[in-house]
């Protein structure tokens, strides 16, 4: 897996915590540094430390199943763009005007359900043998920058992009899923 590959991934994962910070934006009508920065680093470190925890755990297991190694992360990557489209097409939209606070277990709480997916990925990046430290850098940075984004964007335009952003997200990781299995099966 090259790092153009890692780096769709991480754009991928970071559209659940780009929804979120455009959620987070809604409650400030000029966000300052402060209130951007604090979504972005809290959802960066967590996308940069689950898909490490995953690797982890992936690596022990993938000798033993590395026959399946692209199926299970055809599945994994599948299964985590399927919610996240299912999400994105949900008629419940409480959480967009919902007023968010800055608070820290507040933002760790977030932080840690919209990494949940990274967690997934890291299990797959151990079957490809792929430089975790090196590609969750890449995927906590890129989440930290989009998040960013996402804070000032929210305060600017509203929730209009919310489920936008998740459905790319999802069909993101979807297509990453397929293009995997697609190269060990038929390449």
């Amino acid at each position: 897996m090259g790092l153009f590959e890692i780096v769709v991934i991480s754009i991928g994962l970071a559209m659940d915590a780009f929804a979120v910070s455009i959620a987070l934006g809604l409650s400030v009508k000029k966000p300052g540094y402060r209130e951007m920065l604090i979504p972005g680093i809290h959802f960066g470190a967590f996308q940069f430390l689950m898909p490490v925890a995953g690797y982890f755990a992936g690596f022990y297991f993938a000798s033993r199943i590395q026959s399946l190694d692209h199926w299970i992360a055809f599945v994994l990557l599948g299964l985590v763009g399927g919610k996240m489209i299912r999400e994105s097409l949900s008629k419940d939209d409480r959480e967009a005007t919902e007023r968010y606070s800055f608070r820290f277990t507040k933002m760790v709480v977030l932080a840690l359900a919209t990494s949940i997916d990274a967690l997934a990925v890291g299990v797959t990046f151990a079957f490809f043998e792929v430089n975790i430290l090196k590609a969750a850098a890449i995927i906590g940075v890129i989440t930290c920058f989009i998040s960013i984004c996402g804070v000032k964007i929210g305060s600017l335009f509203g929730a209009r992009f919310k489920s936008g952003a998740e459905f790319a997200g999802g069909a993101i990781l979807i297509l990453i899923g397929t293009k995997i299995v697609l190269e060990h099966t038929f390449v």
